[in-house]
């Protein structure tokens, strides 16, 4: 299984439908500005390919907090539903422990939906812990 880190327009919109699976409040004409902007902050986003087109995708960046030290945070892990099931999300989730673990991190983090349970039971498999809950408040 290949794993591919984004270094072009040309392979995050190829992430577009992957992406779009997990988060379909997005609008493809801005997806790619919205992608480049993130990594100007240090957002990383890499990919698996099939035919040359992406079927499954993990964005995260390099993070730092006081309550775990340096870690990676995962903000999206998607694979097309087609393709669900080969193993390719247990595989990007491995690429990333192995950038952590390469820099000499303690952890890698994320948050999940409550309903993903289908996710959930993915990151329980690969030994990760439920040890907190996120909160969050709109300000709209």
């Amino acid at each position: 299984m290949k794993i591919q880190l984004c270094t072009s327009e040309k392979d995050i919109l190829n992430c577009w439908d992957v992406l779009y699976a997990l988060r379909p409040h997005l609008l493809q004409n801005e997806f790619v500005t919205m992608i480049k902007e993130m990594m100007t902050e240090g957002y990383q986003l890499a990919f698996i390919e099939e035919d040359r087109k992406a079927v499954a995708a993990i964005g995260f960046r390099y993070l730092q907090y006081l309550y775990n030290g340096k870690h990676i945070y995962i903000d999206d892990l998607s694979t097309l539903p087609s393709c669900r099931g080969k193993g390719y999300g247990a595989g990007l989730l491995q690429y990333v422990e192995a950038l952590a673990l390469a820099k000499g991190y303690q952890s890698v983090t994320l948050d999940s939906g409550h309903q993903r349970t289908t996710a959930h039971r993915l990151y329980l498999n690969e030994g990760f812990n439920i040890v907190a809950h996120h909160f969050s408040k709109s300000l709209h």
